[in-house]
């Protein structure tokens, strides 16, 4: 599962569960606002520089990261738009960031051994044919696609919460 919104989240499910993934603020690849992975020495000497403070460095790479950070925009397809106008370097992050995610997507394959029934792209940037069919290029090795393109957290939390306010399923406690 590829989720790419404001944030990406790439998981492998094995048999309905989540095994393996990355994403959200910690690792994997830049999004419009994160920052994504990085190096940690050169985050630690940025961490120390006394450039910024704490709650600078949080902001830096979970919302004023990434593309945003790069170029002002935290709209993928304004990104997308300005790379197909020529803005060279609105085509360079494009790239990189295609290319971050289909490594990311390859890299699950691995805790997969391989067996992947399925690439699944949702997030708001699914709606983009080009950035998916660009990463899914780099990928279609490893199995067929679909796209599910939209967020659906809200919804999925609701749905999650009134089975369990039925009694249809436990609430679990994650730590």
């Amino acid at each position: 599962m590829a989720h790419l919104g404001s944030g990406i989240s790439i998981v492998a499910h094995e048999k309905g569960k989540m095994i393996d993934g990355s994403g959200g603020r910690t690792d994997g690849p830049f999004s419009p606002e994160r920052s994504g992975g990085l190096l940690a020495y050169q985050l630690i000497e940025l961490c120390y520089s006394g450039k910024y403070t704490r709650e600078q460095m949080v902001r830096k790479v979970s919302a004023e990261g990434g593309m945003y950070d790069y170029l002002g925009t935290k709209d993928a397809r304004e990104v997308e738009e300005r790379a197909a106008n020529g803005d060279e370097k609105a085509k360079l992050i494009l790239d990189a960031f295609i290319y971050q995610v289909a490594k990311e997507i390859a890299l699950y394959g691995a805790s997969l051994k391989g067996k992947v029934d399925r690439v699944i792209f949702t997030g708001g940037i699914a709606y983009s044919e080009k950035i998916v069919h660009d990463v899914y290029e780099k990928v279609a090795y490893l199995a067929p696609k679909a796209v599910v393109p939209g967020e659906m957290e809200m919804e999925a939390l609701a749905l999650g919460a009134l089975r369990v306010l039925s009694g249809e399923e436990e609430a679990k406690e994650y730590l």
